[in-house]
Protein backbone atom coordinates (compact mmCIF):
# COMPACT_ATOMS: atom_id res chain seq x y z
CA UNK A 1 0.00 0.00 0.00
CA UNK A 2 1.13 3.57 -0.58
CA UNK A 3 0.10 6.77 1.18
CA UNK A 4 -0.92 8.61 -1.98
CA UNK A 5 -3.79 6.16 -2.48
CA UNK A 6 -4.44 5.57 1.20
CA UNK A 7 -5.13 9.27 1.77
CA UNK A 8 -7.61 9.51 -1.10
CA UNK A 9 -10.02 12.44 -0.69
CA UNK A 10 -12.46 11.13 -3.29
CA UNK A 11 -15.99 11.32 -1.90
CA UNK A 12 -18.19 8.26 -2.04
CA UNK A 13 -21.05 8.55 -4.58
CA UNK A 14 -20.66 12.31 -4.97
CA UNK A 15 -18.64 14.37 -7.48
CA UNK A 16 -15.48 15.84 -6.00
CA UNK A 17 -15.71 19.55 -5.24
CA UNK A 18 -12.90 21.93 -4.48
CA UNK A 19 -12.70 22.29 -0.72
CA UNK A 20 -13.42 25.58 1.00
CA UNK A 21 -11.21 26.88 3.80
CA UNK A 22 -11.42 23.37 5.27
CA UNK A 23 -9.65 20.36 3.86
CA UNK A 24 -11.74 17.47 2.53
CA UNK A 25 -10.99 15.53 5.71
CA UNK A 26 -11.99 18.41 7.98
CA UNK A 27 -15.30 18.47 6.16
CA UNK A 28 -15.69 14.76 6.96
CA UNK A 29 -15.15 15.54 10.64
CA UNK A 30 -17.69 18.37 10.57
CA UNK A 31 -20.32 16.32 8.73
CA UNK A 32 -20.17 13.69 11.45
CA UNK A 33 -20.20 16.19 14.33
CA UNK A 34 -23.25 18.04 12.97
CA UNK A 35 -25.25 14.91 12.06
CA UNK A 36 -28.38 13.67 13.83
CA UNK A 37 -27.06 10.10 14.31
CA UNK A 38 -24.04 11.52 16.12
CA UNK A 39 -26.16 13.72 18.39
CA UNK A 40 -28.34 10.75 19.27
CA UNK A 41 -25.31 9.04 20.82
CA UNK A 42 -25.80 11.28 23.88
CA UNK A 43 -28.74 9.08 24.89
CA UNK A 44 -27.22 5.69 24.14
CA UNK A 45 -25.74 3.52 26.86
CA UNK A 46 -21.98 3.05 27.02
CA UNK A 47 -21.84 0.68 30.01
CA UNK A 48 -23.73 2.14 32.94
CA UNK A 49 -27.42 3.19 32.95
CA UNK A 50 -28.18 6.83 32.19
CA UNK A 51 -29.13 9.38 33.27
CA UNK A 52 -28.03 9.16 36.88
CA UNK A 53 -26.71 11.20 39.78
CA UNK A 54 -23.14 10.54 38.62
CA UNK A 55 -22.24 11.77 35.15
CA UNK A 56 -20.91 8.63 33.50
CA UNK A 57 -19.98 8.18 29.87
CA UNK A 58 -22.54 7.76 27.14
CA UNK A 59 -21.76 6.85 23.52
CA UNK A 60 -21.32 10.52 22.62
CA UNK A 61 -18.76 11.42 25.27
CA UNK A 62 -17.00 8.11 24.63
CA UNK A 63 -16.73 8.87 20.90
CA UNK A 64 -15.39 12.38 21.54
CA UNK A 65 -12.72 11.03 23.89
CA UNK A 66 -11.77 8.26 21.47
CA UNK A 67 -11.33 10.93 18.77
CA UNK A 68 -9.06 12.91 21.07
CA UNK A 69 -6.88 9.89 21.86
CA UNK A 70 -6.87 8.88 18.18
CA UNK A 71 -5.54 12.29 17.20
CA UNK A 72 -2.72 11.93 19.74
CA UNK A 73 -1.81 8.46 18.46
CA UNK A 74 -1.72 9.73 14.86
CA UNK A 75 0.43 12.72 15.79
CA UNK A 76 2.90 10.67 17.83
CA UNK A 77 3.12 7.93 15.19
CA UNK A 78 3.82 10.28 12.27
CA UNK A 79 6.60 11.97 14.24
CA UNK A 80 8.20 8.64 15.15
CA UNK A 81 7.85 7.21 11.63
CA UNK A 82 9.86 10.09 10.17
CA UNK A 83 12.78 9.15 12.43
CA UNK A 84 12.61 5.38 12.09
CA UNK A 85 11.54 5.20 8.43
CA UNK A 86 13.07 8.14 6.53
CA UNK A 87 11.05 7.21 3.43
CA UNK A 88 7.91 8.39 5.24
CA UNK A 89 9.13 11.95 5.87
CA UNK A 90 6.60 13.28 3.36
CA UNK A 91 3.92 12.20 5.84
CA UNK A 92 4.94 15.17 8.00
CA UNK A 93 3.33 17.39 5.37
CA UNK A 94 0.13 15.35 5.68
CA UNK A 95 0.16 15.07 9.47
CA UNK A 96 -2.88 17.31 9.89
CA UNK A 97 -4.82 15.23 7.34
CA UNK A 98 -3.84 11.97 9.02
CA UNK A 99 -4.86 13.25 12.46
CA UNK A 100 -8.22 14.41 11.08
CA UNK A 101 -8.92 11.14 9.25
CA UNK A 102 -8.26 9.10 12.40
CA UNK A 103 -10.32 11.49 14.55
CA UNK A 104 -13.23 11.36 12.10
CA UNK A 105 -13.25 7.57 12.02
CA UNK A 106 -13.13 7.58 15.83
CA UNK A 107 -16.15 9.89 15.99
CA UNK A 108 -18.11 7.59 13.67
CA UNK A 109 -17.07 4.21 15.05
CA UNK A 110 -20.18 3.80 17.26
CA UNK A 111 -22.78 5.34 14.95
CA UNK A 112 -24.22 1.90 14.16
CA UNK A 113 -24.73 0.81 17.76
CA UNK A 114 -28.37 0.22 18.70
CA UNK A 115 -29.85 1.27 22.06
CA UNK A 116 -28.57 -0.47 25.22
CA UNK A 117 -25.05 -1.15 23.98
CA UNK A 118 -23.94 -4.61 22.99
CA UNK A 119 -27.05 -6.22 24.46
CA UNK A 120 -28.97 -4.37 21.75
CA UNK A 121 -26.88 -6.10 19.10
CA UNK A 122 -27.47 -9.46 20.77
CA UNK A 123 -31.23 -8.88 20.93
CA UNK A 124 -31.53 -8.09 17.22
CA UNK A 125 -29.50 -11.19 16.37
CA UNK A 126 -31.51 -13.35 18.78
CA UNK A 127 -34.79 -12.34 17.16
CA UNK A 128 -33.68 -14.03 13.94
CA UNK A 129 -31.60 -16.79 15.49
CA UNK A 130 -33.87 -17.91 18.33
CA UNK A 131 -37.10 -15.90 18.08
CA UNK A 132 -40.00 -15.61 15.65
CA UNK A 133 -37.63 -14.23 13.02
CA UNK A 134 -36.37 -17.79 12.45
CA UNK A 135 -39.33 -18.37 10.15
CA UNK A 136 -37.92 -15.85 7.67
CA UNK A 137 -34.72 -17.75 6.87
CA UNK A 138 -36.03 -19.20 3.60
CA UNK A 139 -37.22 -15.80 2.39
CA UNK A 140 -33.75 -14.24 2.09
CA UNK A 141 -30.41 -15.22 0.57
CA UNK A 142 -27.94 -17.15 2.77
CA UNK A 143 -25.56 -14.17 2.60
CA UNK A 144 -28.34 -11.87 3.80
CA UNK A 145 -29.37 -14.25 6.56
CA UNK A 146 -25.82 -14.19 7.95
CA UNK A 147 -26.23 -10.41 8.44
CA UNK A 148 -29.47 -10.86 10.37
CA UNK A 149 -28.46 -13.67 12.75
CA UNK A 150 -25.21 -11.89 13.64
CA UNK A 151 -26.16 -8.21 13.62
CA UNK A 152 -23.01 -6.13 13.94
CA UNK A 153 -22.83 -2.49 15.02
CA UNK A 154 -19.59 -1.98 13.10
CA UNK A 155 -21.26 -2.96 9.83
CA UNK A 156 -24.25 -0.82 10.72
CA UNK A 157 -21.96 2.20 11.17
CA UNK A 158 -20.61 1.70 7.64
CA UNK A 159 -24.22 1.45 6.39
CA UNK A 160 -25.18 4.64 8.24
CA UNK A 161 -22.40 6.52 6.49
CA UNK A 162 -22.86 5.14 2.94
CA UNK A 163 -26.50 4.09 2.47
CA UNK A 164 -29.00 6.32 0.67
CA UNK A 165 -32.01 6.39 2.98
CA UNK A 166 -35.40 7.39 1.55
CA UNK A 167 -35.45 11.07 0.67
CA UNK A 168 -31.75 11.49 1.38
CA UNK A 169 -28.86 12.08 -1.03
CA UNK A 170 -26.86 9.31 -2.66
CA UNK A 171 -23.81 8.16 -0.75
CA UNK A 172 -25.16 8.82 2.73
CA UNK A 173 -22.71 11.16 4.45
CA UNK A 174 -20.58 11.06 1.29
CA UNK A 175 -17.32 10.98 3.22
CA UNK A 176 -13.89 10.56 1.66
CA UNK A 177 -12.60 7.11 0.83
CA UNK A 178 -9.75 7.53 3.32
CA UNK A 179 -12.08 8.20 6.26
CA UNK A 180 -14.49 5.40 5.34
CA UNK A 181 -11.68 2.87 4.83
CA UNK A 182 -10.15 3.83 8.19
CA UNK A 183 -13.49 3.00 9.84
CA UNK A 184 -13.24 -0.61 8.63
CA UNK A 185 -11.68 -2.59 11.49
CA UNK A 186 -13.03 -5.82 9.98
CA UNK A 187 -12.82 -5.36 6.18
CA UNK A 188 -14.99 -8.26 5.06
CA UNK A 189 -18.72 -9.16 4.96
CA UNK A 190 -20.59 -11.44 7.38
CA UNK A 191 -20.77 -14.41 5.03
CA UNK A 192 -17.03 -14.43 4.34
CA UNK A 193 -15.74 -13.92 7.87
CA UNK A 194 -14.93 -17.57 8.56
CA UNK A 195 -14.18 -18.05 12.27
CA UNK A 196 -13.93 -14.32 12.90
CA UNK A 197 -16.52 -13.01 15.35
CA UNK A 198 -17.02 -9.51 13.95
CA UNK A 199 -17.34 -7.98 10.49
CA UNK A 200 -17.81 -4.54 8.94
CA UNK A 201 -19.94 -4.99 5.83
CA UNK A 202 -23.56 -6.02 5.33
CA UNK A 203 -24.56 -7.74 2.10
CA UNK A 204 -26.33 -4.52 1.03
CA UNK A 205 -23.09 -2.49 1.19
CA UNK A 206 -20.78 -4.91 -0.67
CA UNK A 207 -20.37 -2.72 -3.75
CA UNK A 208 -19.75 0.43 -1.70
CA UNK A 209 -17.17 -1.47 0.34
CA UNK A 210 -15.26 -2.71 -2.71
CA UNK A 211 -15.29 0.71 -4.36
CA UNK A 212 -13.91 2.44 -1.27
CA UNK A 213 -11.11 0.01 -0.36
CA UNK A 214 -9.99 -0.29 -3.98
CA UNK A 215 -9.94 3.50 -4.33
CA UNK A 216 -7.46 3.50 -1.43
CA UNK A 217 -5.32 0.82 -3.08
CA UNK A 218 -5.99 -1.71 -0.32
CA UNK A 219 -5.27 -5.27 -1.52
CA UNK A 220 -7.51 -8.28 -1.14
CA UNK A 221 -5.63 -10.72 1.09
CA UNK A 222 -7.96 -13.67 0.52
CA UNK A 223 -8.59 -14.20 -3.19
CA UNK A 224 -11.36 -16.70 -2.59
CA UNK A 225 -13.33 -14.41 -0.29
CA UNK A 226 -13.96 -10.68 0.05
CA UNK A 227 -11.33 -10.25 2.77
CA UNK A 228 -9.16 -7.16 2.36
CA UNK A 229 -6.19 -5.83 4.29
CA UNK A 230 -6.87 -3.09 6.80
CA UNK A 231 -6.20 0.57 6.15
CA UNK A 232 -3.10 1.36 8.27
CA UNK A 233 -4.90 4.21 10.04
CA UNK A 234 -7.62 1.79 11.13
CA UNK A 235 -5.17 0.33 13.66
CA UNK A 236 -4.84 3.76 15.27
CA UNK A 237 -8.62 4.17 15.50
CA UNK A 238 -8.96 0.72 17.06
CA UNK A 239 -6.20 1.39 19.57
CA UNK A 240 -7.77 4.64 20.74
CA UNK A 241 -11.10 2.84 21.29
CA UNK A 242 -9.34 0.04 23.19
CA UNK A 243 -7.52 2.52 25.42
CA UNK A 244 -10.67 4.47 26.25
CA UNK A 245 -12.65 1.34 27.03
CA UNK A 246 -9.92 0.11 29.36
CA UNK A 247 -9.42 3.31 31.29
CA UNK A 248 -12.70 5.22 31.25
CA UNK A 249 -15.04 2.36 32.17
CA UNK A 250 -12.96 1.94 35.33
CA UNK A 251 -13.12 5.67 36.04
CA UNK A 252 -16.92 5.57 35.73
CA UNK A 253 -17.09 2.55 38.02
CA UNK A 254 -15.01 4.42 40.60
CA UNK A 255 -17.34 7.43 40.49
CA UNK A 256 -20.31 5.13 41.07
CA UNK A 257 -18.60 3.48 44.04
CA UNK A 258 -18.40 0.09 42.32
CA UNK A 259 -14.59 -0.02 42.39
CA UNK A 260 -12.67 1.32 45.39
CA UNK A 261 -10.11 4.09 45.11
CA UNK A 262 -7.39 1.67 46.16
CA UNK A 263 -8.36 -0.85 43.48
CA UNK A 264 -8.45 1.62 40.58
CA UNK A 265 -5.24 3.29 41.75
CA UNK A 266 -3.55 -0.11 41.88
CA UNK A 267 -4.78 -0.97 38.37
CA UNK A 268 -3.64 2.30 36.81
CA UNK A 269 -0.25 2.26 38.54
CA UNK A 270 0.37 -1.37 37.54
CA UNK A 271 1.35 -0.03 34.09
CA UNK A 272 4.33 1.79 35.63
CA UNK A 273 7.43 -0.02 36.88
CA UNK A 274 8.53 1.41 40.27
CA UNK A 275 12.17 0.90 39.24
CA UNK A 276 12.10 2.14 35.65
CA UNK A 277 9.45 4.83 36.14
CA UNK A 278 10.78 6.53 39.27
CA UNK A 279 10.24 9.98 37.75
CA UNK A 280 6.59 9.12 37.13
CA UNK A 281 6.06 8.03 40.71
CA UNK A 282 7.80 11.17 41.96
CA UNK A 283 5.51 13.29 39.79
CA UNK A 284 2.50 11.43 41.20
CA UNK A 285 3.62 12.15 44.75
CA UNK A 286 4.02 15.85 43.91
CA UNK A 287 0.51 16.01 42.48
CA UNK A 288 -0.97 14.10 45.43
CA UNK A 289 0.58 16.63 47.83
CA UNK A 290 -1.25 19.45 46.05
CA UNK A 291 -4.49 17.61 45.23
CA UNK A 292 -6.62 15.95 47.90
CA UNK A 293 -9.79 15.39 45.84
CA UNK A 294 -9.98 11.66 45.09
CA UNK A 295 -11.70 12.01 41.69
CA UNK A 296 -9.13 14.59 40.61
CA UNK A 297 -6.32 12.25 41.61
CA UNK A 298 -7.84 9.43 39.57
CA UNK A 299 -8.28 11.81 36.61
CA UNK A 300 -4.57 12.61 36.85
CA UNK A 301 -3.66 8.91 36.87
CA UNK A 302 -6.01 8.32 33.94
CA UNK A 303 -4.32 11.04 31.88
CA UNK A 304 -0.89 9.70 32.76
CA UNK A 305 -1.91 6.17 31.75
CA UNK A 306 -3.46 7.24 28.46
CA UNK A 307 -0.29 9.13 27.60
CA UNK A 308 1.81 6.02 28.28
CA UNK A 309 -0.44 3.78 26.17
CA UNK A 310 -0.44 6.30 23.32
CA UNK A 311 3.36 6.10 23.33
CA UNK A 312 3.26 2.30 23.47
CA UNK A 313 0.91 1.79 20.53
CA UNK A 314 2.72 4.36 18.38
CA UNK A 315 5.96 2.45 19.03
CA UNK A 316 4.24 -0.82 18.05
CA UNK A 317 2.93 0.74 14.82
CA UNK A 318 6.42 1.96 13.88
CA UNK A 319 8.03 -1.35 14.79
CA UNK A 320 5.59 -3.24 12.56
CA UNK A 321 5.35 -0.62 9.82
CA UNK A 322 6.39 -2.91 6.95
CA UNK A 323 3.93 -5.63 7.97
CA UNK A 324 1.12 -3.10 8.30
CA UNK A 325 1.80 -1.60 4.87
CA UNK A 326 1.92 -5.07 3.32
CA UNK A 327 -1.35 -6.13 4.97
CA UNK A 328 0.39 -8.85 7.01
CA UNK A 329 0.01 -7.41 10.52
CA UNK A 330 -2.29 -9.51 12.70
CA UNK A 331 -4.55 -8.52 15.60
CA UNK A 332 -4.66 -5.11 17.27
CA UNK A 333 -1.85 -2.79 18.35
CA UNK A 334 -2.91 -3.24 21.99
CA UNK A 335 -2.49 -7.03 21.72
CA UNK A 336 1.21 -6.45 20.90
CA UNK A 337 2.00 -4.49 24.07
CA UNK A 338 5.31 -5.34 25.81
CA UNK A 339 5.05 -8.06 28.46
CA UNK A 340 5.01 -5.70 31.45
CA UNK A 341 2.18 -3.56 30.07
CA UNK A 342 0.34 -6.62 28.77
CA UNK A 343 0.29 -8.11 32.27
CA UNK A 344 -1.04 -4.83 33.66
CA UNK A 345 -3.72 -4.80 30.98
CA UNK A 346 -4.82 -8.27 31.99
CA UNK A 347 -5.10 -7.18 35.61
CA UNK A 348 -7.39 -4.32 34.59
CA UNK A 349 -9.51 -6.54 32.34
CA UNK A 350 -10.07 -9.09 35.10
CA UNK A 351 -11.03 -6.32 37.49
CA UNK A 352 -13.46 -4.89 34.92
CA UNK A 353 -15.12 -8.22 34.21
CA UNK A 354 -15.42 -9.04 37.90
CA UNK A 355 -16.69 -5.70 39.17
CA UNK A 356 -18.06 -3.73 36.19
CA UNK A 357 -19.56 -5.83 33.43
CA UNK A 358 -21.27 -8.23 35.85
CA UNK A 359 -22.54 -5.51 38.17
CA UNK A 360 -26.33 -5.69 38.78
CA UNK A 361 -26.91 -2.18 37.36
CA UNK A 362 -25.21 -3.20 34.11
CA UNK A 363 -27.01 -6.55 33.90
CA UNK A 364 -30.37 -4.87 34.54
CA UNK A 365 -29.91 -2.40 31.69
CA UNK A 366 -28.97 -5.31 29.40
CA UNK A 367 -32.12 -7.19 30.40
CA UNK A 368 -34.18 -4.06 29.78
CA UNK A 369 -32.64 -3.89 26.33
CA UNK A 370 -33.62 -7.49 25.59
CA UNK A 371 -37.23 -6.83 26.52
CA UNK A 372 -37.61 -3.44 24.83
CA UNK A 373 -35.76 -4.12 21.58
CA UNK A 374 -37.10 -7.67 21.35
CA UNK A 375 -40.67 -6.38 21.53
CA UNK A 376 -40.06 -3.59 18.99
CA UNK A 377 -38.44 -6.07 16.59
CA UNK A 378 -41.50 -8.35 16.89
CA UNK A 379 -44.04 -5.57 16.30
CA UNK A 380 -42.37 -3.69 13.47
CA UNK A 381 -41.20 -6.81 11.61
CA UNK A 382 -44.78 -8.04 11.53
CA UNK A 383 -45.88 -4.57 10.40
CA UNK A 384 -43.56 -4.37 7.37
CA UNK A 385 -44.33 -7.93 6.30
CA UNK A 386 -48.10 -7.62 6.86
CA UNK A 387 -48.84 -3.92 6.29
CA UNK A 388 -52.51 -4.40 5.35
CA UNK A 389 -53.96 -4.85 8.87
CA UNK A 390 -55.43 -1.82 10.62
CA UNK A 391 -53.05 -2.07 13.58
CA UNK A 392 -49.95 -2.42 11.38
CA UNK A 393 -50.97 0.54 9.23
CA UNK A 394 -51.06 2.71 12.34
CA UNK A 395 -47.79 1.22 13.56
CA UNK A 396 -46.03 1.97 10.26
CA UNK A 397 -47.26 5.57 10.42
CA UNK A 398 -44.86 6.02 13.37
CA UNK A 399 -41.84 5.15 11.22
CA UNK A 400 -39.94 8.23 9.92
CA UNK A 401 -39.98 8.69 6.16
CA UNK A 402 -36.26 7.95 5.78
CA UNK A 403 -36.75 4.37 7.02
CA UNK A 404 -39.74 3.52 4.81
CA UNK A 405 -39.32 1.31 1.74
CA UNK A 406 -41.64 0.47 -1.16
CA UNK A 407 -39.96 -2.72 -2.36
CA UNK A 408 -41.32 -6.24 -1.92
CA UNK A 409 -37.85 -7.58 -1.10
CA UNK A 410 -37.94 -9.20 2.35
CA UNK A 411 -34.29 -8.47 3.21
CA UNK A 412 -34.76 -4.76 2.42
CA UNK A 413 -37.92 -4.63 4.55
CA UNK A 414 -36.16 -6.27 7.47
CA UNK A 415 -33.25 -3.89 7.14
CA UNK A 416 -35.66 -0.95 7.29
CA UNK A 417 -36.90 -2.21 10.67
CA UNK A 418 -33.35 -2.62 11.95
CA UNK A 419 -32.41 0.84 10.62
CA UNK A 420 -35.35 2.37 12.49
CA UNK A 421 -34.74 0.59 15.79
CA UNK A 422 -30.94 0.85 15.79
CA UNK A 423 -31.21 4.63 15.32
CA UNK A 424 -33.33 5.03 18.45
CA UNK A 425 -31.94 6.38 21.68
CA UNK A 426 -32.39 4.32 24.84
CA UNK A 427 -35.00 6.76 26.14
CA UNK A 428 -37.02 6.83 22.92
CA UNK A 429 -36.99 3.03 22.65
CA UNK A 430 -38.25 2.65 26.23
CA UNK A 431 -40.95 5.29 25.74
CA UNK A 432 -42.17 3.73 22.49
CA UNK A 433 -42.23 0.31 24.15
CA UNK A 434 -44.32 1.71 27.03
CA UNK A 435 -46.67 3.52 24.64
CA UNK A 436 -47.29 0.42 22.54
CA UNK A 437 -47.91 -1.69 25.64
CA UNK A 438 -50.11 0.90 27.35
CA UNK A 439 -47.73 1.28 30.29
CA UNK A 440 -48.02 4.60 32.12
Amino acid sequence: MNWTDLLSNKRYAQPHKSPDIRSSFQRDYDRIIFSSPFRRLQNKTQVFPLPGAQMVHNRLTHSLEVASVGRSIACRTVEKLAKKHPETKELNERQSDIETIVSSACLAHDLGNPPFGHSGEDTISSFFKDGNGRELKDKVLPEQWSDLVAFEGNANAFRQLTHQFTGRRAGGFSLTSATLATLLKYPYPSFDKGNRKKYNVFYSEIEAFKEIVEECGIPRIDDEHLVYARHPLSYMMEASDDICYLVLDMEDAHKRGIISTEAIESCFLSFFDPEKDKATYAHKDDVYRDVSDVNERMAFLRAMLINKLVNCVSDIFCKNYEKIMEGRFEKSLISHLPEFEKNALEICRKESVKHIYRHPSVVKIELTGFNVIGTLMEDFTDAVLNPETAYNKKLLSLVPEQFKVTTDDTYTKLQSVIDFISNMTDLYAVQLYKDLRGID
